[in-house]
């Protein structure tokens, strides 16, 4: 279950006005497991994951169109992703459905952008609880538009500065780097970014199970 049931009930359910075909997974490049937060719950000045996001994207002159702010998620107005997940499996809404995002250049007009706090590593570890609301919300996402449980295609396209689109599936954020040797893979070598620290072809292929050793045990810390 989703420990933050309203917004996502809010979110995800109702087919919105706002083509979308591709799902990117994200992390926000912090040490697994270890919460990411601006001080002591009930401080002055305390900010939670999704305001130290915030933060950052304001930081980078992210903005989201006032109307967009006044509507939801009012105090986050800056943020890029449409979903952020804590180290708890708590699901956090960012951006509307309905908006764009501002996660991934060049793809965000048909596509949602998920966060996963942690994953600084090149081979990320995440929480049981975090896989868990992960794999509920790229399920949802994908009964509701209809998107394969694939990776998605990529298809040459000129009129883009990359040269090439991608729809119709689920990737990691590095999976959107361009084939360079053009073998039809995108490979380690090839990465722009190395987030979300796993392979999500071969995690959809699991049942969006993580291996393992994917998952962050407390003892480790």
């Amino acid at each position: 279950m989703l420990a933050n049931q309203t917004p996502i009930a809010r979110q995800v359910g109702q087919p919105l006005p706002r083509s979308i075909d591709l799902v990117v997974i994200h992390c926000a490049a912090t040490p697994s497991g270890k919460p990411l937060q601006q001080g002591k719950p009930g401080s002055v000045g305390y900010m939670n994951a999704p305001q130290v996001i915030d933060a950052w994207h304001a930081a980078r002159q992210f903005r989201r169109r006032p109307e967009a702010v006044r509507a939801f998620s009012s105090k986050l107005p800056s943020i890029g992703y449409h979903f952020i997940i804590d180290l708890t499996g708590e699901v956090w809404s960012g951006r509307a459905l309905t908006e764009v995002g501002a996660h991934a250049a060049e793809f965000n007009a048909n596509s949602v952008g998920i966060c996963l706090v942690g994953g600084a590593e090149r081979e990320a570890k995440y929480t049981a609880g975090q896989w868990k609301s992960l794999q509920a919300v790229v399920s949802m996402l994908l009964s509701d538009y209809g998107i394969p449980c694939a990776a998605p295609k990529r298809v040459p396209d000129k009129t883009r500065k990359l040269g090439y689109t991608m729809f119709g599936g689920v990737c990691g954020h590095r999976d959107l780097s361009p084939d360079g040797d053009g073998d039809g893979l995108v490979e380690p070598f090839e990465w722009t970014k190395t987030c979300p620290g796993f392979d999500v072809r071969a995690w959809l292929a699991r049942g969006m199970q993580p291996e393992v050793s994917q998952i962050y045990q407390e003892q480790q810390a």
